[in-house]
């Protein structure tokens, strides 16, 4: 009896003793997996640290500038600026640039956080055809929106969709390209449109907001209507939206004329990438007799395919306020972004139709 009581205590006691030893192991491993986390976050936190503190400095700035009187001026070095310009992306840049600027802060020397972020390259615009997955041209001819399904197909698509190889016209009742309902009468394009602006569409809110300032299929011309649909638009994040507005307000189209108003329109939309926005900047500041900064504008606007941009830039060079290197710079970007959205069917539809020409 001693010796079984005595074997199955020394089995108990070998029992807890293994027990032990793999409670240590796994306290080890989390130890060890502990350390890594915390070397991990401590590479972060010196690799990223320089950057939340200029971040944190250009925000405690404007922190300032909201404290202090408005007429007091609050500057920025120009080593931080650059910092904070090559860390924020275009988003995050524009609203502080735009924040600093309704703030009337500037910046030490000639560099500007408002400039930085207007001088960009914005990403283009549109986005392939969803039929020929080709990139859509910017022209305003070169796409059509699509009332029944909300889609932007490309010209060279819509004309195929009811021609056939020797431009003959097959079908007497074109549908949509892309899901194939019947072309609407005006009632029911008008109807369609407000469905799809209710539901949150950018590009049907702009469209009918056109409907409403020329006054067609049916609808009263109101330019206040009109207006307002395109701010609606500019605020879910629509660039022409704002170019429209711009342009409202340099005409005086249901507001009253404000040419300061229509300049910080268009170039919010310029940042988003609208090229028209990009144009209009850039005649602004050749009437304004600030060469440089129009080219800038122009130059951008080429890259995306806007062909008044190239012919002002042609302009300014036989007026000797290009140089030769610019305008041939110009000419490259323009014929880059031609080879990136020709085609043959493209080619086609614009030489049978002018309302089919994309640039």
């Amino acid at each position: 009896m001693w010796s079984n009581t005595s074997n199955q205590t020394c089995i108990n006691s070998s029992i807890g003793i293994n027990t032990t030893d793999n409670a240590s192991n796994n306290i080890g491993l989390v130890v060890y997996f502990l350390m890594i986390v915390v070397a991990v976050l401590a590479y972060i936190a010196v690799t990223y640290y320089q950057k939340f503190k200029d971040l944190s400095l250009l925000y405690s700035t404007v922190l300032a500038k909201l404290a202090k009187p408005y007429k007091e001026e609050v500057l920025f070095n120009n080593d931080t600026l650059s910092k904070i310009v090559s860390y924020l992306p275009s988003n995050d840049l524009l609203s502080l640039a735009l924040t600093c600027r309704r703030l009337g802060m500037r910046e030490e020397g000639e560099s500007s956080l408002h400039d930085e972020a207007l001088f960009r390259q914005p990403p283009p615009l549109l986005e392939d055809c969803p039929i020929c997955r080709l990139r859509i041209p910017t022209h305003y001819k070169g796409s059509k929106y699509q009332k029944c399904c909300g889609k932007k197909i490309c010209s060279g698509c819509v004309y195929a969709s009811f021609h056939d190889n020797q431009g003959n016209v097959v079908v007497d009742n074109p549908k949509c390209p892309f899901c194939r309902a019947p072309r609407p009468l005006d009632h029911v394009r008008v109807r369609r449109m407000k469905k799809r602006a209710e539901a949150g569409d950018t590009a049907a809110m702009l469209n009918l907001g056109a409907y409403h300032r020329h006054g067609v299929y049916g609808l009263a011309q109101d330019y206040t209507k009109a207006l307002e649909l395109y701010h609606r638009a500019a605020e879910l994040g629509y660039a022409r939206a704002y170019t429209n507005i711009g342009c409202a307000y340099g005409i005086g189209e249901g507001v009253e004329v404000d040419k300061k108003k229509s300049k910080y329109y268009y170039e919010l939309a310029a940042m988003k990438g609208c090229t028209s926005a990009r144009y209009n900047l850039g005649n602004i500041e050749k009437n304004a007799g600030n060469m440089d900064r129009a080219l800038k504008h122009y130059l951008i606007a080429v890259r995306d395919g806007h062909d008044g941009s190239l012919k002002n830039i042609q302009q300014l060079y036989s007026d000797r306020h290009v140089p030769k290197d610019d305008y041939t710079i110009a000419l490259r970007s323009y014929q880059e972004y031609l080879d990136e959205i020709k085609s043959d069917q493209r080619d086609k539809a614009a030489a049978d139709r002018e309302e089919y020409r994309y640039y």
